[in-house]
């Protein structure tokens, strides 16, 4: 069929001729599409000249489609049931029976404070289901979440990319911390001994030996000794157990640990909120939504 008289069919006509082809009786027809008789003629009549072929022929005991009328039936009906499965409402969401891969970025700090949560429940919910934590790169979210490489981000809001979806998880602080038994954690320490304390500090893009907590230090013409900088949290608790540094971290990813101490620093720090990212185009998915709930019930 040419593009023009492609450009003249409507649903109508369509799913008209698909009940035509199956019943061959206009009567019997109009009654199925609750239209009236007359109708369906007119629309007969209208894909007739469309497809340039009478489609159906009087014959002995109905109407008999032609050879053209044949060669449209099956691939008109498949088209048809495509369509109504597009528009037909999301099923809902069955976890037990899901074989979903999501695919998540992640620094070592969400992996440890937000996967590692919602892992196990993933696991007893949905045990068909996979995850994938692909590394964090804040320049690539936008896009990578257009083309749907990645189905969520973790991100703190304040440097989220605008353009997504975004649910705060938690508000994050930062607490003082060290090796259990080191002697200057038995107490908190005084802001003055806190400066003279060796540290060592997170720094993502590599090599720096600044953060919030020098900021805040510099608002007050006070500066500390930092003498270590690492790109990862889990080298740096590796560091913290075995060692006399001490570090200010985010709370949860010393909460519970047996080998570390933790104290209320001397000065407030800033802490932030971590949020979860995602494209409009996922948003409505009821697999999506499912597991977007489970994560944010997890922390």
């Amino acid at each position: 069929m040419c593009m023009n008289n492609l450009r003249r069919l409507d649903l109508n006509l369509l799913v008209t001729l698909d009940v035509l082809l199956a019943e061959h009786n206009v009567t019997r027809a109009a009654e199925r599409l609750n239209f009236s008789q007359p109708s369906v003629s007119v629309h007969l009549a209208k894909l007739r000249e469309i497809f340039g072929d009478p489609l159906l022929l009087p014959g002995p005991r109905g109407m008999r489609p032609t050879a053209r009328a044949e060669e449209l039936r099956e691939p008109l009906r498949q088209a048809l049931q495509a369509l109504e499965r597009a528009v037909a409402p999301a099923s809902p969401f069955d976890p037990a029976a899901a074989q979903d891969v999501w695919r998540v970025a992640a620094t070592d700090y969400g992996e440890s404070a937000i996967v590692l949560p919602v892992l196990s429940r993933l696991r007893s919910t949905a045990p068909g289901t996979r995850l994938a934590v692909v590394e964090m790169v804040p320049a690539r979210i936008a896009r990578q979440a257009e083309q749907g490489d990645i189905d969520l981000a973790f991100h703190t809001a304040e440097g989220s990319p605008p353009g997504l979806r975004r649910r705060t998880l938690f508000t994050e602080r930062y607490v003082l911390a060290g090796r259990v038994g080191h002697p200057q954690l038995k107490r908190r320490p005084t802001l003055e001994r806190f400066c003279t304390l060796e540290q060592v500090i997170v720094s993502p893009d590599g090599g720096g030996f600044q953060g919030a907590t020098d900021e805040a230090l510099a608002q007050r013409g006070m500066q500390r000794r930092v003498v270590l900088s690492v790109p990862h949290f889990l080298f740096l608790r590796s560091v913290l157990e075995s060692t006399d540094l001490v570090a200010m971290l985010p709370e949860r990813l010393v909460r519970g640990s047996s080998a570390l101490q933790v104290v209320e620093a001397p000065l407030e720090v800033p802490g932030y909120e971590m949020a979860m990212l995602w494209h409009e185009r996922s948003h409505r998915d009821p697999a999506h939504q499912w597991l977007r709930e489970q994560i944010a019930k997890a922390v």
